[in-house]
């Protein structure tokens, strides 16, 4: 029977080379997403300032979350935690160096520190003279620096004796040049060099280091070297090889990480619709082949062969499309890896990587579809009994199996369980954690009873199309009630299509929709300072609230924190922002309902009233919190706010939570005009008072832009990976329509010989690719309610989402259109030649 499989392969071109596109590009998506999940997985980032110590320490960026309440009664829970990343940069004490350099082995051990600034109006970083060791930089011309000097490199055109103006944490100062130095290698970030006095004073944070850079003796190995230090260091996160480029690039590690979500969740979501849509196809496949099938179990074929030639027939396609999407995957995921580079989602040091895993999991998931698909089909076919094989065979009518209906009733009950989990549990924009479960689930009840359905739309439709087609119409509605199960393999991909891109935009719009009204309702400034170089000066916001005009103003910083006690079982921390106590009312719609925000000072916080009640906290109680860089603190409850469901915020002061992110400084500074001061005059003021320092000045539009451009970065995430899986199902859309109308040669040809024109045929095939497309989209339609509906209600209080009507539109305009093109086009080449030719032909 394998055999007899291989050679079908050749007389059956068209069903095979429809389930080689199906299982190609499903093998092909599942593989290049598991090429983006393997790169955030390594993290390989490649060293380039540090490049030359063997071996680097940082900070701990983990600390372990109770992943249960301790004050529970069972004993083992408290043992229960997991390890959580913390958001911002994490400085070892300096004093470790000394510590280090005893170890056995090691030669010299280097700190380093890295701040950001500005010179000769360019974006820098500034560093200690000497970490220039850790590249190494040498010194081109000139000397080391001094108090007061810097060493800058050979690109900045400047030489030593030169005077040039420096920004750092918000200020500006003079600095001679002593030196130029070149670097033996490509650095991505340009370098100033300082005294180690200086450097310590503009990091802002003496007696700290970024990294501890580690030499080893002539011979040693690096490796032992390495776990001595660990040992010496402990607490410190010692790398060595290629992970050093994490203790350079921290982002590498934390955009890693986000890489690993992001090729899950689509590569699960590719992984269930590629199974879908191979299932469907060769399903299809199968079924036009029903005659000949019927003809084998006639002359004696037993049921056990049959399946072993379908099976066989099946694989042997299945190997050479996953083959050739093995070879193509890492194409297209470095394709996606670039664009996601190029869109800021992920750092441009990180290394792309695919290797061998992949490929086997991306070929394992189309093998298994396309055996699942296969056994089903050959099972099915297998089960006639011979005598009714051929009255079978003539038109398939019987789809409904017992399965069938308990799949159907699994996917319809998973999919009501998740919408019920939406309402009845979840907020604000976390709700859409389930949506994308629930299209998958809604798609697979559905296309369980499609048959049925489609087959109860048709009669519905079916005077509305006699009405606008007349004759051919009929017709077209006569065929796909004939045909429905045939029908049924042609709405499926349609529904599956406009069902996830309905879904998916819609959830995404809603979502940023929400964002922006949250951001736009809360902030009441008029005006933003942002910073040019590193940070603003603290004191800069007393200035500014003295400048005529100017109601209010407040330093504004955003940062996550881990509350510790009470316990709270959020794994991803809760979102903080720092305020100044002064000016936080004038720049804050926020309300108020117990407290006041003018409290903010020193180790405070404002509570949001769901956290308040889950917490049972209130004014005069106390939070213990772990900051972004691990720091704990314990803060007073000095006020309760209420803000929009799901974007609940913590109120901290600005002076407790900036000193303890990456930058160390608030970045942005907001300002509220008083009544009687337009924003043009406000906006000039402040240009004067902040003139000769390292800021910009924009307007609320500004402020707005920037938190939008913001959202969008995470927008058109989800719109690249999503619309990759949407081009899969509109493929396979093309796909099953070209494979359902190019087999219907010969029924054309026969219908040509009873009176009707060539015109009449297709004008008939035309509605019924119309018909196939409107019940596609009513099906879509309501997949994508299931997952929609109860986001809204959850969300936006409201049965609909936000966004233009006009991407639906779009979206059921591209399927119909789509449907019509893949209908018309091969009925019109099956139509060509004489009608007797193509009615003595066979369906291939």
């Amino acid at each position: 029977m394998l055999r007899l499989a291989l050679r079908t392969l050749r007389l059956r071109k068209g069903g095979f080379i429809g389930t080689f596109i199906a299982v190609f590009f499903g093998a092909l998506i599942v593989a290049s997403c598991g090429g983006l999940m393997e790169t955030g997985i390594r993290g390989n980032a490649e060293p380039q300032r540090l490049a030359a110590a063997p071996i680097l320490l940082t900070g701990d960026q983990t600390f372990e979350l109770p992943k249960q309440d301790p004050a529970s009664l069972d004993p083992d829970d408290k043992h229960k935690s997991e390890s959580v990343r913390l958001p911002e940069r994490v400085r070892l004490d300096s004093t470790l160096i000394s510590r280090i350099r005893s170890v056995p082995g090691v030669s010299d051990v280097v700190g380093e520190v890295s701040f950001p600034l500005a010179a000769v109006g360019q974006p820098a970083l500034g560093h200690a003279w000497d970490s220039a060791a850790l590249t190494p930089y040498a010194l081109t011309a000139g000397a080391a620096p001094a108090a007061g000097e810097v060493v800058v490199e050979s690109a900045s055109g400047l030489k030593p004796g030169d005077s040039v103006e420096i920004a750092a944490r918000g200020k500006t100062e003079n600095f001679r040049v002593s030196g130029v130095a070149g670097a033996p290698r490509s650095i991505s970030r340009a370098a100033v060099f300082f005294d180690a006095a200086d450097a310590a004073r503009l990091s802002g944070h003496p007696g700290k280091s970024d990294v501890i850079g580690v030499f080893t003796k002539p011979g040693a190995d690096i490796e032992a070297v390495r776990e001595s230090v660990a040992k010496a260091a402990a607490g410190a996160t010692v790398l060595s090889g290629i992970d050093r480029g994490v203790a350079e690039f921290p982002e590498a590690d934390s955009s890693g990480a986000n890489l690993i979500v992001i090729a899950a969740v689509s590569g699960g979501l590719s992984v269930m619709v590629a199974m879908f849509v191979v299932a469907s196809t060769l399903s299809l496949s199968t079924q036009q082949r029903s005659r000949e099938l019927a003809l084998m179990r006639a002359i004696g074929t037993t049921p056990r062969q049959l399946r072993r030639m379908v099976l066989g027939e099946a694989l042997g396609v299945g190997l050479l499309a996953t083959a050739l999407a093995a070879v193509l995957g890492p194409f297209l995921g470095e394709w996606l890896f670039g664009q996601l580079v190029e869109n800021g989602v992920v750092p441009p040091v990180l290394r792309f990587y695919q290797g061998w895993l992949p490929a086997v999991v991306g070929a394992g998931a189309a093998m298994l579809a396309v055996f699942i698909a296969a056994f089903v089909a050959g099972r099915r076919a297998g089960k006639i009994r011979p005598t009714e094989a051929l009255a079978e065979a003539a038109v398939t009518r019987r789809w409904l199996t017992p399965m069938r209906v308990v799949l159907a009733a699994l996917c319809f009950g998973g999919g009501t369980a998740l919408a019920i989990v939406t309402v009845a549990v979840m907020t604000g924009p976390i709700a859409a954690s389930t949506a994308g479960p629930a299209v998958i689930l809604w798609a697979l009840g559905v296309a369980m009873i499609t048959p049925g359905v489609a087959k109860v739309m048709t009669s519905i439709l079916q005077w509305p199309m006699r009405l606008v087609g007349g004759i051919d119409g009929r017709l077209a509605v006569l065929n796909t009630r004939a045909g429905i199960v045939r029908a049924a393999g042609a709405v499926t991909p349609i529904m599956l299509a406009v069902g996830i891109a309905t879904a998916n935009i819609y959830l995404q719009t809603t979502q940023q929709e929400l964002a922006d009204q949250a951001f736009t309702e809360d902030v009441r400034a008029d005006a933003v300072i942002g910073s040019a170089a590193g940070g603003l000066s603290p004191d800069l916001v007393q200035r500014i609230q003295q400048v005529p005009g100017v109601a209010g103003a407040s330093e504004f910083v955003t940062g996550n924190v881990f509350i510790e006690a009470p316990y709270d079982s959020s794994d991803d921390g809760r979102p903080a922002v720092g305020l100044t106590a002064s000016g936080a009312g004038a720049i804050t719609d926020t309300k108020v309902t117990q407290g006041a925000l003018t409290a903010l000072t020193g180790a405070t916080v404002a509570l949001p009233e769901v956290f308040a009640k889950d917490f049972g906290r209130g004014i005069g109680d106390t939070l213990s919190l772990k900051l972004g860089d691990g720091t704990a603190a314990e803060v007073k409850v000095v006020a309760v706010i209420s803000q929009r469901p799901g974007f609940e915020s913590l109120l901290l002061p600005a002076g407790l939570l900036a000193p303890h992110t990456t930058a160390g400084l608030a970045q942005q500074l907001l300002v509220r005009a008083a009544p009687d001061v337009d924003v043009a005059t406000l906006t000039d003021r402040l240009r004067e008072a902040t003139a000769g320092q390292p800021v910009s000045i924009g307007d609320r539009d500004a402020l707005v832009a920037a938190h939008a451009a913001d959202q969008a970065v995470g927008a058109w995430v989800n719109y690249l990976m999503v619309g990759m899986i949407i081009a899969y199902t509109v493929i396979s859309v093309a796909n099953t329509l070209v494979m359902a109308t190019v087999r219907r040669r010969r029924e054309f040809g026969l219908q040509r010989l009873t009176g009707s024109t060539r015109a009449q045929v297709l004008r008939m095939a035309g509605f019924e690719g119309g018909l196939v497309a409107v019940i596609g989209i009513v099906l879509g339609t309501v997949v994508s309610a299931g997952a929609i509906v109860p986001f809204c209600l959850v969300a936006t209080d409201s049965l609909l989402p936000m966004g233009s009507p006009l991407i639906y539109l779009a979206i059921i305009g591209i399927a119909a259109a789509l449907a019509l093109v893949a209908t018309l086009i091969p009925a019109w080449a099956a139509t060509r030649g004489p009608a007797v030719d193509a009615a003595t032909s066979g369906s291939d």
